[in-house]
């Protein structure tokens, strides 16, 4: 039996990599738990003060498919290249010109959203189909491909 997986990220700001994440991804933000309304509501019962709210924000596929993406506070910023990455399937079954097309307009508006554009890898076949890396606001490394 396979077992799920989360993937964590720390983060400076959760709640923002968060929203990044969720925008790029199509995932939703991870609702409140039990019968809680808000995120607030659920806060202030667990007394929670305020300038603890940003510690940690998740992000998770409505579908039901994808792993839950968490983001803890963590007081150092990043310090060096990702040792793993997320590969973002932004051209699926395109090839050439259109998938690199398809990959550029997904990165332009990933950049208006805060990411930052690194580095094109033009197709190589037979096994390299091309790609883009980018690094999301927080500086973590990431492929559309």
């Amino acid at each position: 039996m396979a077992r799920e997986v989360q993937i964590t990220f720390d983060a400076a700001d959760p709640a923002s990599l968060a929203a990044f994440w969720a925008e790029t991804l199509d995932y939703e933000l991870q609702g409140p738990p039990g019968d809680f309304d808000s995120w607030d509501a659920a806060l202030d019962a667990m007394g929670v003060p305020p300038e603890r709210r940003n510690d940690a924000s998740a992000v998770v596929d409505p579908r039901g498919a994808g792993p839950r993406l968490f983001f803890q506070r963590v007081p150092e910023g990043k310090q060096a290249k990702n040792r793993v990455h997320l590969d973002v399937r932004a051209a699926p079954g395109l090839t050439g010109d259109e998938r690199m097309a398809a990959l550029e307009a997904e990165a332009e508006r990933l950049v208006a959203r805060g990411a930052t554009r690194l580095a094109r890898h033009e197709p190589a076949p037979p096994l390299g189909a091309g790609h883009l890396v980018l690094a999301d606001p927080e500086g973590n490394e990431f492929c559309l491909d």
